[in-house]
């Protein structure tokens, strides 16, 4: 497996997260806030800030499993990377870092954000839903 610790960068994170937000999706988008501000807090452990930040370097660098400018899949890798990690760093993801997820992604998609990311868990496999909330 590559190292992507040493790839992260805070400002190719938010350019890319910013550009992409509409492509990539609100669940995508959702979980990448989520990790970033649980990386953010002193108190996560290192071990999860590693893979956290293997994470978001993956989701942040261009090149990977599959493309992310393929036409509706291109995020799909992304999405499993971000939602592994958010599996294992499940005991650092605290109300306060989904309250900052939250409020970022109400700023970029409006008031409807939350919901439309709840309507579409709501509509998948629920064995396989992992409701942060």
């Amino acid at each position: 497996m590559m190292n992507w610790v040493g790839k992260f960068s805070e400002i190719e994170f938010w350019e890319k997260l910013k550009s992409f937000a509409i492509y990539a999706g609100k669940e995508v988008v959702e979980k990448a806030l989520i990790l970033y501000y649980a990386a953010q807090r002193p108190e996560t452990p290192l071990w999860a800030k590693m893979t956290i930040y293997s994470a978001l370097a993956y989701f942040v660098l261009p090149t990977d499993a599959i493309p992310d400018i393929t036409p509706l899949i291109g995020y799909a890798d992304d999405l499993g990377t971000l939602a592994a990690a958010l599996g294992a760093v499940a005991m650092s993801i605290t109300p306060d870092v989904k309250q900052l997820a939250k409020q970022k992604m109400q700023d970029w998609f409006g008031e409807d954000a939350q919901q439309s990311t709840a309507q579409a868990n709501s509509q998948t496999d629920p064995i396989r839903v992992i409701q942060i909330d």
